[in-house]
């Protein structure tokens, strides 16, 4: 019998990029889309990371190419998009998931060197590698970009202003950038993860994390970074080619809840 469904699912032989590719989300984006046949640029500044998942994902019969780099530095950037042209041919999907978690009250002494760093590399850099994408997703002609923010650019917490001013940032520039690019034939998207068994949080007391989220996720827990991965595929998809500018929350349902 013949598929009735028109669209395709498969992002098989997709070239990808996905910074803060080392752990947490990042790494598993990375292997979810090699799983799903994506031929995957393995970004982060982590040296050790960065070979460890390629290493991962080429020895379980996948495509992954691996570059360090802070994604703060715009020259290293143009190198590596530039490189992985070369290597695959093109460029169809942007994973915009590297970050930074620096806090500090605003009358702090450090406060302005918090803010200056969070913003450079939660905000800018995503800027930047977008710009320098651009052209390649353009020749793409179904190009993708998926910016990760946080529920944090939804609501604010305190001492904590210069990343959630970041975060807020990245919903705004996703939400401008869908409707820029959407006549061009790319869509733009956004993932607002909630509590997620991420670096960011692996300090926090498995204690603390337990109340949490008894207290403000429906779920009665914390995701796990494959949860936000699936997220994240589902807009890169070819037949999510009539999504664009949406900002989907992977929270457990934190922001739903009101008590």
């Amino acid at each position: 019998m013949p598929r009735l469904s028109q669209l395709s699912r498969s992002i098989t032989s997709k070239v990808a990029i996905v910074t803060g590719a080392a752990s947490g989300m990042g790494r598993a984006t990375a292997h979810l889309f090699a799983d799903e046949g994506a031929h995957v640029a393995v970004v982060d500044q982590n040296g050790d990371g960065v070979a460890e998942v390629t290493d991962e994902i080429t020895a379980a019969g996948g495509s992954a190419a691996g570059w360090a780099l802070d994604v703060s530095d715009s020259t290293a950037l143009a190198s590596m998009v530039d490189d992985v042209v070369r290597r695959w041919g093109g460029l169809d999907i942007l994973i915009n998931n590297a970050g930074i978690s620096r806090g500090a009250p605003i009358d702090h002494a450090e406060y302005e060197a918090a803010w200056d760093r969070t913003l450079e590399v939660n905000l800018t850099a995503q800027v930047k590698l977008i710009r320098l994408a651009l052209p390649h997703l353009l020749a793409s002609g179904a190009g993708r970009i998926v910016n990760i923010a946080s529920t944090e650019g939804l609501g604010a917490s305190a001492f904590a202003s210069p990343y959630t001013a970041a975060k807020h940032g990245v919903v705004g520039l996703t939400r401008s950038m869908a409707v820029e690019l959407g006549s061009r034939g790319i869509t733009v998207n956004c993932i607002c993860p909630g509590p997620i068994h991420t670096g960011m949080t692996e300090a926090i007391p498995d204690a603390a994390k337990t109340k949490f989220a008894r207290r403000r996720v429906p779920l009665r827990r914390y995701g796990d970074p494959e949860e936000v991965a699936h997220g994240t595929l589902n807009f890169v998809l070819p037949a999510s080619s009539y999504i664009n500018g949406v900002v989907m929350q992977v929270d457990g349902g934190l922001r739903v809840q009101n008590t």
